[in-house]
């Protein structure tokens, strides 16, 4: 499909059209090596090499990433008070379409999905789809065995909501951590799950969406591209026994990797 050169550099870069006019016109656009400066000119953009202001900017029919989120960023587009996980893109992954497919507190941590993917994103977020996230979390106080009976028998909480039917676990190498599969995602649900039974959450590491984990060596604020089979291991029929493996194997690198 062709595309206006000058429609495909601000849609991938933070220049806006007037700024790619401007770089036209100081010759700091190449495609296929060739400086241009036609702003209107026709590019292929899955064969065609774009340059602009000396760097290749690579087309994608759409981009899925995978960021690990570190505490204090918001998952928006725009946000008036805190930086927004958008700002962690690296510039060649990045485009003006991206936006997080759903959210993750503030001061949680872990595995947030960025997409450009419209149709994906309402699939995910679909609550027909019940996408199960599991997360690793610290508590105060012991997990105890009574949780799990709590959880699975759909836990009434604060301000008269109920929620799902959920998974949670102890995990083996330490009595204050475990990990919880949610189908929904109310507002700080998982704190306000444990508070209702009497403990509370330290810290809260998302560790999957669906099918799909995080690296356990995903540094925090880095961000890794999805390739297209593994978008359909994250759709994929969920198992929570995988993920308590990982955890078990991953365990001492999640926390030391995210000052968990």
């Amino acid at each position: 499909m062709m595309e206006r050169l000058d429609k495909f550099i601000a849609g991938r870069t933070e220049f806006s059209r007037n700024d790619v006019k401007m770089l036209l016109k100081r010759g700091r656009v190449t495609v296929n090596g060739n400086t241009v400066s036609d702003a209107g000119l026709k590019i292929d953009p899955g064969k065609d090499s774009v340059t602009a202001d000396g760097h290749e900017l690579v087309w994608r029919k759409n981009t899925y990433i995978c960021l690990n989120k570190p505490d204090g960023y918001v998952c928006s587009t725009r946000d008036g008070r805190s930086e927004t996980v958008l700002s962690l893109v690296p510039e060649d992954l990045m485009n003006k379409d991206i936006f997080p497919a759903g959210r993750l507190d503030k001061d949680s941590k872990g595995f947030v999905f960025l997409t450009d993917d419209g149709g994906l994103a309402h699939r995910m977020l679909s609550p027909k789809k019940h996408l199960t996230k599991c997360y690793l979390v610290r508590l105060a106080e012991k997990y105890s065995e009574e949780y799990e009976k709590a959880f699975e028998s759909g836990l009434a909480i604060d301000c008269g909501d109920v929620c799902m039917p959920a998974r949670v676990c102890g995990v083996s190498h330490d009595d204050h951590f475990a990990l919880v599969g949610l189908d929904e995602g109310k507002f700080h649900q998982v704190k306000r799950m444990f508070h209702a039974l009497g403990n509370e959450v330290v810290s809260l590491f998302r560790v999957s969406i669906g099918g799909l984990v995080i690296k356990p060596d995903l540094a925090p604020g880095e961000c890794l591209e999805i390739l297209d089979n593994e978008i359909e291991k994250m759709l994929s029929e969920f198992d929570f026994s995988d993920v308590l493996k990982f955890v078990e194997t991953s365990f001492y690198l999640l926390l030391t990797n995210n000052d968990l």
